[in-house]
């Protein structure tokens, strides 16, 4: 049994203590937070013991009516892998802590690549993770991307890549994000900083990106070209991803037509959350030119880096193969959910009707 602490119980946290808690191979040892609000309620109804990662504010949690297990310290001392899930740039500060309890660490996407021994994405490269001290799990962008060209450069080659990023202004809890009423470069120089992440998983491919932040809350929305090294069908192209577990092509048949119905149809799945876990992928956007391949998917950026930190946990202690790993992640989670969707449409099974 892999015991896990998780520094940071916010948008990313919460959710990979959850996921955690359905692993039959991991055990929460607890979560730890800055300060007593809802989330840190919200942890003691689930039973999770609650740390504190400032030490000064530890008396806060008791005038709240908190029961404290101890300090991060603790936490930390008591794990044998901790999730950290703190804002960007405390994670790299955190390094030092886990390091002096010889703790192997896993950060997330917001800290430099510079700070870890590997970035990870479980489809890529989760072999070079193993036995590793601090993994760094990428962003939701460099996740759903690497995810995509995984099996296509596998199967393709890849000679180019390019993707535009249209991106959310912020979570849907981000009262102080933006923007409120305009469409920004961002940045307005080329490339964003997704394709050199990329490359941090994939160093041999050429990738340009470009990014855009819209006043939106619920996903991330990308448009990509990809130039194969060779010119395969639509039907094929769509076949090769259909059966990528992390990967939901929607069929047209659902007359899902953006985000906003792609989370409702989370929600009526039963997600917890209305997470979707996948890259969603349009069937009906993946067209082929020569050997130009294009396409939309969007990426849940509250939810889609939830399996990888799961999966970064047992590649950190060495515990499984990436197959094992990743099919019992899937299994936990729900991520069957919509993939049950993908092969009934397969074959020819009814689908729901429009209103």
């Amino acid at each position: 049994m892999i015991r896990v602490g998780v520094n940071g119980y916010g948008t990313i946290g919460k959710r990979v203590a959850d996921g955690i808690r359905l692993q039959p191979d991991m055990q929460l040892i607890g979560v730890a937070k800055t300060r007593p609000n809802f989330e840190a309620e919200t942890a003691a109804q689930k039973g999770y013991p609650l740390y504190s990662a400032i030490p000064e504010r530890s008396h806060q949690f008791t005038e709240a009516g908190l029961d404290l297990h101890g300090e991060v310290t603790d936490l930390v001392d008591e794990s044998d892998v901790i999730v950290d899930a703190t804002p960007s740039g405390v994670g790299a500060e955190n390094c030092s802590l886990y390091e002096a309890h010889d703790t192997p660490a896993i950060l997330q996407g917001g800290e430099s690549p510079d700070t870890v021994d590997e970035s990870f994405v479980a489809q890529a490269n989760y072999d070079d993770a193993v036995g590793a001290d601090l993994l760094r799990v990428v962003s939701c962008n460099t996740t759903g991307l690497s995810r995509l060209l995984e099996p296509i450069d596998r199967e393709y080659g890849v000679d180019k890549a390019r993707a535009t990023l249209i991106r959310r202004g912020g979570d849907p809890g981000e009262t102080d994000r933006g923007p409120i009423n305009d469409i920004l470069p961002d940045p307005v120089t080329l490339p964003s900083h997704h394709g050199p992440d990329v490359q941090t998983i994939f160093p041999d491919v050429d990738i340009d990106t470009l990014g855009v932040t819209v006043p939106a809350t619920l996903m991330h929305l990308h448009s990509v070209n990809l130039t194969l090294e060779s010119a395969p069908s639509v039907a094929a192209i769509a076949d090769l991803l259909s059966r990528q577990s992390r990967l939901f092509v929607v069929p047209p048949e659902l007359s899902i037509d953006g985000t906003a119905k792609l989370k409702e149809f989370a929600k009526d799945a039963g997600r917890p959350r209305g997470d979707l876990w996948e890259n969603c992928l349009w069937e009906e956007s993946i067209a082929m030119e020569g050997n130009d391949l294009y396409l939309f998917q969007s990426i849940h950026q509250e939810a889609n880096v939830v399996p990888e930190n799961i999966d970064a946990i047992r590649a950190l202690v060495g515990h499984k193969t990436a197959a094992e790993s990743i099919a019992l992640t899937n299994d936990r989670l729900g991520l069957n959910t919509t993939q049950q969707y993908t092969r009934s449409h397969q074959h020819g099974s009814p689908q729901p009707a429009d209103d």
